[in-house]
């Protein structure tokens, strides 16, 4: 058999791009400070960790660096920027790169889910122009090429590719090279954002090895900015969010449907189902983008029939991605499993291209812009040539079958007659075995009177089941051999039926094997047309996915109405509710409505125990992801604003791999959300603080809440913390709102689920949610008496300020009394005089009021509070503030005594 020919050279990032702008648009930019760094003590790691490779030869020192456009690492100046790139094995390719620019002294790392056609990757790449870029040696020449070689070779043709061997790529190497390179006050924040983001870490030390070894360059210890970048023109989400909203798993069983993905997956293919995953890892951030999404949903949820018929004409597609995948990769040892593969391949290339007709006549009243777009991929004319070249090689009645027998047979006579005479001579010795074997069932049956039936599979080839009850009275005969009984049927064969299927099984390897190098010929054919393939298999995957944005927004029916969203700056949400928990809890479910603005950006949700603070949260979360990958969501209405960072710090576990508790998870996400958040994020946190003590919860909360509110964007805070409500009430930004809880017959509570305005009142919610269940009397009293004796002290302690409060007015009115005196037997003159009484009169004004503010929050302390004894601490915060915010208007030289 002749060697397959080399594939033919493709063009994949040139094909369907206006699709593929409509399905993930790009263009965010990050700005980046710029830091001088002077000369560099060599910390260069030993050479044994990459030695020198045959044909890799280091760059002169003499080799200047091309010139290339501004990009968003540094300013328009020529740079030498190394990157390194390297994907999944997965069917929707995982890119993970890393830029590490030596001119400027900084390290990007990135992953991407992408398309077939690599445009986010290829984009990326571009944004950055690399001098050389990095490719693990295995997807390299003299390797095959893989496809995202070839997509980078074809489109950075100024870009010196370098293979590196696969032992390079460590993810443990690229952990370390961030604990030594990156600054110290950083490396927390960045291990937060590449969790779970192997292939970008494996990158970063794939291109510090080759920069320490083939460069001779090496960076100071802790001198490297390195940052994670998100996709650009997609919603960041890190994986703390990804599983504390449960978007693609659910937490308590993996398995379960109850989470995101598994209540939006209405898809009906495989190609479908993989981008409605990634749009849900990477919501889009293109208002245009969307609003395509928008009017196609909506027009198949009104076209009730052209809906059925795409929804039907969808069902028949294989996964069309796997195939076109290996359809383009050279086998590197052939053997008969392969060629059969190859055949199959075929036969299920043939099923896809005819069953693009169907979708193309069910698209004919396609209105919106999206769906004529994808209807005008689905043209008869562009699948000509590879239709053409199946129907020169493949029998019209040949199909792809999933019965294991069926697709023997149609491998058989999947190439035409005439090809070659021993072919045709080799399928007559199939035929006649096959009939032979029938013959043969017959002959035992008369023989041994008994009803045998001929079963198939792929290891045992034909076997014969009988009837148990057959052989009741009689023994079973000799010549039945491989006996094995299962529910009454008795599975087994017999010499002549074994010997059969050894030639059945010969005459279909000659068959196969003969028909190896016409099947070769035709894939290298094939592979000219995989651009136009790819281009069709992405506009079934987004077809596929409105249409189950469709289903999402039809089959719950008029009970719970899913509405098409508005893009504006705010978010106003009437009767939102949480897409996951009302499919649980169906008519039982309480909607609430949601507003956020420049003005109340900063919302505090308090209320007791199973209230509804996080299920309400969350729900603003999951509704934001809904609209931006493209879906109506489960609302009356929805205005909302388009997030191009979404942070949920909800989690309350304990990371043991990291060796880390509750509060540190606490902090080093949050210190995460701190270092990544601008005006355009969403932000939900639950609970931050409950980790440590109530007196050191409150104090970080306070502190990160204030960083949160000056960040300017949206931020639901659930907190039991009613002192954080009453500081922060009259902040700018800042609104408080609860869970309302009725509480008006005793010993009981029924939780109503309804947002109201203001902090929760009541104090002792815990104690009254404790007597709802079944704790024993006595626990409950001794709970009370506890309450009552802090209550008592609170209260003491209350008047004993009270009292100090008093003698400490006596004592600063007497000061001043005594110091007038000094000042009228004194020898100032008028003007010095008159300076000293206005300064004077301003120190008791300021030392007077914070007498009276701390005895007045003192008396507003009812009930006892734990944090009573820093009530004048907070008092004195919020006078500090308005001190300084006098100050910074100009203040007021008051009036002389």
């Amino acid at each position: 058999m002749p060697p397959s020919r080399p594939p033919t050279s493709l063009s994949y990032a040139s094909t369907s791009y206006q699709l593929a702008g409509a399905v993930s648009a790009s263009g965010t930019s990050y700005e980046t400070s710029q830091t001088p760094y002077g000369s560099r003590p060599s910390t260069a790691r030993p050479s044994s960790t990459y030695p020198s490779r045959p044909g890799t030869s280091r760059p002169g020192t003499s080799r200047r660096p091309r010139s290339r456009a501004a990009s968003t690492i540094g300013g328009g100046e020529s740079q030498q920027i190394i990157c390194a790139i390297s994907e999944g094995r997965g069917v929707s390719p995982t890119v993970g790169l890393a830029f590490v620019n030596i001119t400027t002294g900084e390290a990007v790392l990135s992953q991407i889910c992408d398309s077939q056609f690599y445009a986010r990757t290829i984009n990326k790449l571009h944004v950055f122009d690399p001098t050389e870029i990095l490719i693990v040696s295995t997807s390299s020449p003299p390797n095959p090429k893989s496809k995202m070689y070839s997509v980078v070779e074809e489109n950075l043709v100024c870009s010196k590719i370098i293979p590196v061997d696969r032992k390079y790529w460590s993810e443990a190497a690229g952990l370390d090279f961030i604990k030594d390179l990156a600054f110290t006050e950083d490396i927390g924040a960045i291990k937060v954002a590449i969790g779970g983001n192997y292939f970008a870490t494996c990158c970063f030390a794939a291109a510090l090895n080759y920069i320490s070894s083939s460069m001779s360059l090496s960076f100071a210890f802790h001198s490297l900015r390195v940052k994670f970048q998100p996709s650009e023109g997609s919603m960041m989400i890190d994986l703390a969010t990804i599983r504390s909203l449960e978007l693609i798993e659910n937490l308590q069983n993996a398995k379960s449907g109850a989470c995101l993905y598994g209540i939006m997956n209405q898809t009906c293919t495989p190609m479908g189902s993989r981008l409605l995953r990634s749009n849900i890892l990477q919501p889009s951030t293109q208002a245009d983008v969307l609003t395509q999404r928008y009017d196609s949903v909506e027009e198949l949820s009104t076209k009730e029939d052209m809906f059925r018929q795409i929804r039907e004409a969808l069902r028949p597609f294989p996964d069309v991605e796997k195939l076109l995948s290996s359809l383009i990769i050279i086998p590197t040892r052939p053997d008969i499993q392969q060629s059969e593969q190859s055949i199959n391949k075929v036969l299920m290339l043939k099923s896809f291209v005819q069953s693009i007709t169907p979708l193309f006549e069910a698209l004919a009243g396609a209105r919106s812009g999206l769906l004529c777009m994808i209807r005008g991929n689905f043209q008869p004319g562009k699948l000509v040539p590879t239709i053409d070249f199946i129907k020169n090689v493949i029998n019209d009645d040949v199909t792809y079958q999933k019965m294991p027998l069926d697709l023997r047979n149609q491998r058989t006579y999947a190439v035409k007659s005439g090809v070659s005479g021993l072919l045709d001579v080799a399928r007559q010795t199939f035929k006649e075995s096959t009939e032979d074997v029938h013959q043969h069932v017959t002959d035992i049956n008369q023989r041994f009177n008994m009803i045998a039936e001929t079963r198939y599979d792929n290891s045992r080839r034909y076997f014969l089941h009988v009837r148990e009850t057959d052989f009741e009275d009689r023994a079973i005969p000799d010549i039945l051999i491989n006996r094995f009984k299962k529910k009454g049927i008795i599975e087994c064969q017999t010499l002549d039926l074994v010997k059969l299927n050894q030639r059945i099984e010969g005459s279909h390897q000659e068959v196969v094997l003969m028909s190896d190098q016409t099947i070769q010929e035709l894939i290298d054919d094939i592979r000219g047309q995989i651009p136009v393939l790819f281009g069709v298999c992405e506009s079934i995957a987004m077809l596929d996915m409105i249409a189950s944005f469709a289903q999402l927004a039809t089959i719950n029916g008029a009970q719970a109405e899913y509405k098409r969203p508005e893009i504006t700056d705010c978010i106003a949400i009437a009767q939102g509710r949480h897409p996951i928990r009302e499919k649980i809890h169906k008519e039982k479910f309480v909607p609430n409505d949601v507003y956020a603005s420049e003005l109340k950006r900063f919302q505090i949700i308090t209320g007791c125990n199973m209230s509804g603070k996080s299920t309400y949260i969350r729900s603003v979360a999951l509704l934001c992801v809904m609209a931006q990958v493209g879906s109506f969501v489960p609302a009356e209405s929805a205005i909302l604003p388009l997030i191009s960072q979404l942070f949920a710090r909800v989690s309350m576990d304990d990371c043991i791999e990291a060796n880390v508790s509750t509060f540190a998870s606490e902090m080093r996400e949050t210190a995460f959300i701190l270092r990544n958040i601008d005006n355009k994020s969403l932000a939900i946190i639950d609970e931050l603080g409950r980790g440590t003590s109530q007196r050191d919860g409150l104090a970080i909360s306070l502190s990160i809440s204030e960083a949160l509110v000056a960040s300017g964007a949206f931020v639901f805070f659930a907190t039991h913390f009613r002192e954080l409500a009453q500081i922060l009430e009259h902040k700018e930004g800042v609104v408080n709102m609860r869970l309302e809880v009725d509480f008006s017959e005793e010993d009981t509570m029924r939780m109503l689920y309804k947002v109201q305005n203001g902090y929760v009142q009541e104090q002792h919610y815990g104690l009254a949610l404790a007597r709802t269940v079944d704790l024993p009397s006595h626990v409950l009293q001794v709970a009370d008496g506890v309450s009552s004796a802090i209550e008592a002290q609170a209260a003491a302690k209350r008047r004993s300020s009270k009292s100090q409060a008093l003698t400490r007015r006596r004592e600063l009115i007497k000061s001043l009394r005594e110091q007038l005196q000094h000042a009228a037997n004194g020898s100032l003159n008028d003007k010095g005089l008159a300076s000293w009484l206005v300064r004077m009169q301003n120190e008791f004004i300021v030392r007077m009021d914070a007498l009276d503010n701390d005895a007045e929050s003192n008396d507003s302390e009812e009930g006892g509070s734990l944090f009573s004894d820093e009530s004048g601490v907070i008092s004195e915060i919020q006078d500090n503030e308005e001190r300084l915010d006098e100050e910074a208007n100009g203040g007021d030289d008051g009036s002389v005594l």
